[in-house]
């Protein structure tokens, strides 16, 4: 939903509202609808301060308290699906007696309320529409996939795999990242306890003798008082941070397009969220064509399987290549972000007909390359581990021992 500023004319007087909608064209329906003046213009403009904070608000409880599906009831309910649709039970009767039978309370009430939209009329992927951040694009699309071709065993059997396949990868970089992540917190406990206990001891004794302090001394006092000083602000504000680069990555698209760009120049962040979306982007593409779905329809549902918008957009463009004539080979070519090698082989399955499976093959290659940086996580993050270790020890040694030896050297003097 959008802000608009809407000025009207009634009764010789310039009458300014704010009105909440859609679109334009809503906005302007609306204030026809309810004005009994003259409507002059309507233009798009920013949230009330007490919306902004009302949504603001929204966003910190949603985060504290919103219920995540665990994936591996996810998998089973989809795997249950699977099952009973291909035993010929109907989809509505399978998605009951999956809800009865699941275990995780926030799964049940989805499929509940699915089970309700189906009886009044919706499609399956109308209902699952409702639930997109608890389901997932993947699910959705692969759903929509089922009812597009008729065949929806295959293609919840398919979905499970992909979901399993995300999970175990999700799992993998867990592990991986488990063991940097207890050195970092290690370290960062250990440095704290010196700041607090420690380095108030050096500062009463440097402060006594007065003596010329050296800069890694300063820094290292200047830290000490922070912590000791602000520490609860500090951490206030840290967690203000995140909170407020949530709420904006939410709420606004200007500031979500610009981080999503920057995300991915970040070193391993980067190239983690770059093949994990081609990866499932090509995935979903793959299987669509495979089922005879028009590549313009095909690209339509692959593309919401993306999160980060750079990434979207690019690949949005490709849609309107094809659609003004140009081949899916140089569509992909004038995103950028596919090799060389790649583009060789989406343009061979375009010539030879077998499109599918050369897509299929492009699809392993982005997945073999995400699997080689997970697999391999912790050599990648070594360097940065030991280069941070040795700064922290270095900054605490150079800012203790400086100025000892200094006093040393004076008194040997």
């Amino acid at each position: 939903m959008k802000y608009f500023e809407v000025s009207s004319l009634f009764k010789g007087k310039k009458i300014i509202k704010t009105i909440k909608a859609p679109s334009k064209n809503d906005a302007l329906a609306m204030a026809k609808s309810k004005s009994a003046g003259i409507v002059l213009s309507v233009k798009e403009t920013s949230a009330p301060i007490e919306d902004q904070f009302k949504n603001f608000k929204e966003t910190i409880l949603g985060t504290i308290n919103k219920k995540n599906i665990k994936m591996k009831n996810l998998i089973a309910a989809i795997r249950q699906l699977a099952v009973m649709t291909n035993a010929g039970i109907s989809i509505h009767d399978s998605i009951r007696e999956v809800k009865n039978a699941t275990v995780d309370s926030t799964l049940k009430s989805i499929f509940e309320q699915i089970d309700d939209d189906l009886n009044s009329g919706l499609s399956l992927t109308e209902s699952m529409m409702n639930f997109r951040y608890e389901l997932g694009d993947v699910t959705i699309a692969m759903v929509e996939l089922g009812e597009s071709t008729g065949n929806m065993a295959e293609s919840l059997e398919k979905l499970g795999e992909i979901l399993e396949e995300i999970e175990e990868n999700r799992q993998k970089f867990k592990k991986a990242l488990r063991y940097p992540i207890t050195v970092v917190v290690a370290i960062g406990i250990a440095f704290t306890i010196l700041m607090v206990y420690v380095v108030p001891k050096f500062r009463d004794i440097f402060a006594k003798l007065k003596a010329d302090l050296p800069l890694p001394t300063k820094i290292l006092m200047a830290m000490e008082y922070a912590i000791n000083n602000y520490g609860l602000y500090i951490l206030l504000c840290l967690f203000a941070t995140i909170a407020i680069i949530k709420y904006l990555l939410k709420t606004n698209e200007e500031f979500k397009n610009s981080f999503d760009k920057n995300i991915l120049k970040v070193y391993l962040v980067g190239k983690i969220i770059f093949y994990a979306t081609l990866s499932r982007f090509t995935l979903i593409f793959t299987e669509l064509i495979r089922a005879g779905i028009p590549i313009s329809d095909a690209l339509d549902t692959s593309i919401l399987t993306i999160d980060n918008t750079h990434l979207k957009n690019k690949l949005s463009s490709v849609k309107v290549s094809v659609s003004r004539g140009v081949s899916l080979t140089e569509a992909f070519r004038e995103t950028g972000l596919f090799e060389g090698m790649l583009i060789q082989m989406i343009h061979a399955g375009e010539q030879s007909g077998t499109l599918d499976k050369m897509l299929e093959k492009v699809t392993n290659y982005f997945k073999s390359k995400f699997n080689d940086i997970i697999d391999n996580i912790a050599s990648y993050i070594e360097p940065i581990l030991l280069a941070f270790i040795a700064g922290m020890v270095l900054l605490m040694a150079l800012g203790i021992f400086m100025p000892m030896w200094d006093m040393a050297q004076a008194v040997k003097n």
